[in-house]
């Protein structure tokens, strides 16, 4: 059967139009608030996230108006695309609007539609935090993949519990703290929560948990300012907090 569909999503940021862009059109823009690393070419967007390797043909660059890209469509008919929207406005303000749109194929497509809708939720909000707080900034992004987990519920409250928070409240807005196996303290606050995603903002960096597919926590952060490689920590962190929820 399939699904197609199109999520739309707009905030206004206090950058220029020209800032926004270098955001959502260039490679160190994009890396410092989506996942992996991307090189965007005149031609096509290219991301690679632990080994998954999205490409994406560039269809529109209007700068700094308008960038669009989409996937190749498979023979099962899937595909997706990003359209990015940039107006300014008064006072070095600027709209961006992100719409991404697709088909999934199947019959089963409701799971998947779900954990994109989930995921590009978070993905934007990063966009917008980077823009009020990091603009003009390269992060390195860090990205490590826990082991599978059988119960998520469980999983979600053990790390609001590894991150001080209360499981299944309201927590956007709350102050964390937390030590990561083998790396400084971390302080900050969470700044996007939804039921598959968590971000938390600290001074030099965005730290992002992510639901994947096909059931596996995954750590995908933006550093700012310790560049030292941190992956393989990171993966210890997860490992620790998430080996006795695996599944059997």
């Amino acid at each position: 059967m399939g699904h197609r569909f199109e999520l739309p999503q707009e905030a206004t940021v206090g950058v220029t139009p020209e800032e926004v862009w270098d955001a959502i059109a260039t490679g160190p823009g994009i890396d410092s608030w989506y996942m992996g690393r991307t090189e965007v070419t005149e031609g096509a967007v290219r991301t690679d996230f632990g080994g998954f390797l999205p490409d994406s043909a560039v269809t529109v660059s209007d700068p700094p108006h308008r960038f669009a890209h989409a996937s190749a469509t498979e023979d099962d008919g899937r595909f997706v695309a990003y359209e990015f929207l940039i107006e300014g406005r008064e006072r070095g303000s600027t709209v961006v609007r992100m719409v991404t749109s697709g088909f999934l194929p199947g019959d089963d497509w409701e799971s998947e539609y779900e954990a994109m809708r989930s995921g590009l939720a978070m993905f934007f909000a990063t966009l917008v935090e980077y823009l009020g707080h990091f603009h003009g900034r390269t992060a390195t992004p860090v990205s490590a993949f826990g082991p599978p987990v059988r119960d998520w519920p469980d999983a979600w409250s053990a790390l609001y519990t590894e991150l001080g928070l209360r499981p299944g409240g309201d927590v956007v807005g709350e102050r964390v703290a937390f030590t990561p196996d083998g790396l400084p303290p971390v302080e900050g606050v969470v700044y996007f929560a939804n039921a598959q995603t968590l971000g938390v903002r600290a001074p030099g960096a965005l730290y992002r948990f992510i639901q994947g597919m096909p059931g596996f926590m995954i750590a995908s952060h933006h550093l700012f300012t310790d560049v030292t490689p941190q992956g393989p920590a990171w993966q210890a962190w997860l490992d620790r907090i998430f080996s006795e929820r695996t599944s059997p």
